[in-house]
């Protein structure tokens, strides 16, 4: 990390407020008490910056997602879903940055899209699909007013948050390798290095030459290590496409040029196209667990990554929990109302946050800033597209990295706590889901204080998360009994 974690004051009072900044300091550093947290204007902007590189990908990603035709067989266009995944991104984004004041940017949410594409639009139509979002997003906001959210988050014992931190982290790199095309999918194992086990074509080569610059900046600690790999690898692409060097087609999310002009009028067809009921033979059992599975998608994914990137920013106090969280879930479950309303799916807190915590973001001020860029996408989406998707992903693998460090806080010589963390770890990789690794933990380490008579040690809020995630794993048959599929 380029800038070293800082844990707040001790004098911060129970709502998360930190002390007065001293009146001759800016309005802009007292509102989001840039000097309190140890950071400085430039931080923050460089933060927010490289917080937005990481995360642009979702503007090409989430329509492609979104692409396919809903029970009715209409389809949405693409210049319409990039339009509503930055205007969704840009106002999350933003609200979390002037509400929540912390260092987490929202985007459609992966997990959710995913649910929304096979799930619920071959059920329904595109608006009634975002309805859906609408519902899950006020549910959460619920839970957020009564209390109940933060209430849960700080249920989760230390060692989880920590596993949670980590296994975000191993995540996180997955997800940086296989996007560069470091890994493939294997044909006589699960997974192998590049298609064939090697690496082929010049993309990946310059990610691996990317990440081992970033790797070295840090150790040599270049203030924004990140953000110079990721200018200085997009800069090299972009000569070795011009020069003819490398085949257009290598690169997986194309050729690092612009294509026609930089600047396009932004197309708000599908904002305000939400409805509510009218679901035909659906029935209320399907759209019941249709929420509830948006609702499980949005909140542990969220839950997960505020932990994650909490933690890293040094957000988080002694036990693990992070004052005034109220007002940042508040913000990401409207995420999901407001992703729904704008026709890009729900939003929630993404992970690629931590790049820019990584940079030395420690407020709301990186946010706001990775929100206008979102904001200007909505009339310069071509300029979306000049980053490589392997260069991007090398930022990915050094967040990875530097999120394992905290193995060294875990006790391995305690099975009931080493055994909770390594599932939490490892299954979140294993199975693309954060969701899956958050539940893996919750569930073994309740089924191992039980087992060690250690009863009472379990919370009565993770004696509940373990109900959750038990109906969680056994969805399936639960549906197939009940006779929704």
């Amino acid at each position: 990390m380029t800038q070293p974690s800082l844990k707040p004051s001790s004098t911060a009072d129970d709502t998360g407020t930190p002390p007065p900044v001293p009146a001759g300091r800016p309005s802009l550093d007292r509102y989001f008490h840039i000097t309190h947290r140890g950071s400085t204007v430039a931080r923050e902007v460089r933060g927010g910056v490289t917080t937005f590189m990481a995360m642009a990908y979702i503007l090409l990603l989430n329509p492609l997602i979104l692409s396919g035709p809903d029970a009715a067989g209409a389809t949405l266009g693409q210049k319409a879903l990039i339009t509503a995944t930055a205007l969704a991104a840009a106002v999350s984004t933003l609200l979390m940055g002037v509400v929540g004041r912390v260092p987490l940017a929202l985007a459609a949410g992966l997990s959710v899209s995913g649910v929304i594409a096979s799930q619920v639009a071959p059920q329904m139509t595109w608006p009634q699909a975002m309805g859906m979002c609408v519902m899950y997003g006020v549910i959460i906001m619920l839970l957020v007013v009564t209390g109940l959210r933060e209430m849960i988050m700080n249920a989760i014992p230390l060692a989880l948050k920590h596993a949670i931190t980590m296994g975000i982290g191993l995540f996180v790199a997955l997800i940086g390798f296989y996007k560069a095309g470091f890994v493939h999918q294997g044909k006589a194992t699960p997974v192998s290095l590049g298609p064939a086990g090697e690496l082929a074509g010049w993309p990946v080569l310059l990610f691996a030459v990317t990440l081992l610059a970033i790797f070295m900046l840090q150790a040599r600690g270049v203030p924004g290590a990140i953000l110079l790999g990721i200018v200085g690898g997009t800069v090299i692409a972009v000569l070795l496409n011009a020069l003819d060097v490398i085949d257009p087609k290598q690169w997986a999310g194309g050729a690092p040029e612009l294509h026609g002009s930089a600047v396009s009028m932004p197309d708000f067809s599908l904002l305000g196209q939400v409805e509510f009921g009218g679901w035909g033979d659906v029935g209320a059992m399907t759209v019941g667990m249709i929420v509830f599975t948006l609702v499980l998608a949005g909140f542990f994914d969220a839950m997960a990554t505020i932990i994650g990137v909490g933690t890293e920013a040094g957000l988080a106090d002694d036990k693990g929990r992070m004052p005034g969280l109220s007002k940042a879930l508040f913000v990401d479950g409207a995420g999901g109302a407001i992703g729904g309303v704008a026709g890009g799916s729900g939003q929630t807190v993404f992970v690629e946050s931590a790049t820019g915590v990584g940079e030395g973001a420690r407020t709301g001020l990186s946010s706001v800033v990775t929100g206008l860029f979102f904001a200007a996408c909505l009339f310069f989406t071509p300029l979306t597209a000049i980053v490589p998707g392997e260069v991007a992903a090398a930022a990915l693998v050094v967040i990875g990295a530097m999120m394992m460090m905290n193995a060294r806080h875990v006790d391995w010589s305690d099975r009931a706590t080493a055994i909770p963390v390594f599932l939490t770890v490892v299954i979140m990789p294993f199975t693309y889901s954060i969701t899956a690794g958050v539940a893996a933990g919750v569930v073994s380490y309740v089924a191992i204080r039980l087992a060690q008579g250690r009863a009472r040690e379990i919370g009565a809020f993770m004696w509940g998360l373990t109900a959750v995630f038990v109906v969680f794993f056994a969805l399936n048959p639960i549906e197939n009994w009940m006779g929704v599929r």
